[in-house]
């Protein structure tokens, strides 16, 4: 998920990027004033409009998701919100120094390339559900897809260096 800069939670992307802590506590009140303008009202009164969700309608959440955080904890009676830096562990297995393109590496790939499911779909020319139903487990892409993650993880510079290999 990307976070354009002329969205309204731009500058708290940008505030939580540059932060590079493991964990940050933010009121509401520093929140607005980063972003110059009034949060709306459930923010200041329910826990789930700070959830974690991955979908181009939560605008708010792709703020701290494509900084690399989420919501660890919501004090609504503090008015504090606690985000945390994602910490993902996926296990890739090689075979002959090729990935194998299992639940795991896929989902990391899409997660590398910050893309929802729909988007990841796009890029490959599948649908959706097919993306979903590889990173759930229920089958893996057949040997000419793999051969094409293959292609966009170079693309990408996807290194496995940096996740856990099996």
């Amino acid at each position: 998920m990307s976070m354009k800069s002329s969205s309204k939670y731009y500058p708290l992307f940008d505030y939580l990027q540059r932060c590079n802590q493991p964990e940050i506590t933010l009121s509401i009140a520093e929140i607005e004033a980063l972003i110059d303008r009034s949060l709306p009202a459930s923010a200041h009164s329910k826990k789930a409009w700070w959830s974690n969700r991955d979908s181009p309608n939560a605008l708010q959440a792709s703020a701290w998701i494509g900084a690399g955080y989420h919501t660890e904890s919501v004090d609504l009676n503090q008015q504090t919100v606690t985000f945390s830096k994602f910490q993902a562990h996926y296990n890739i297995q090689q075979i002959n120094g090729e990935i194998v393109w299992n639940q795991d590496a896929i989902k990391a790939l899409r997660k590398h390339m910050r893309l929802t499911q729909t988007q990841f779909a796009q890029e490959l020319g599948v649908r959706r559900q097919t993306v979903s139903e590889w990173e759930n487990g229920v089958y893996q892409p057949d040997r000419s897809t793999a051969k094409h993650l293959e292609r966009i993880a170079e693309q990408y510079a996807f290194q496995i260096s940096n996740l856990d290999v099996v």
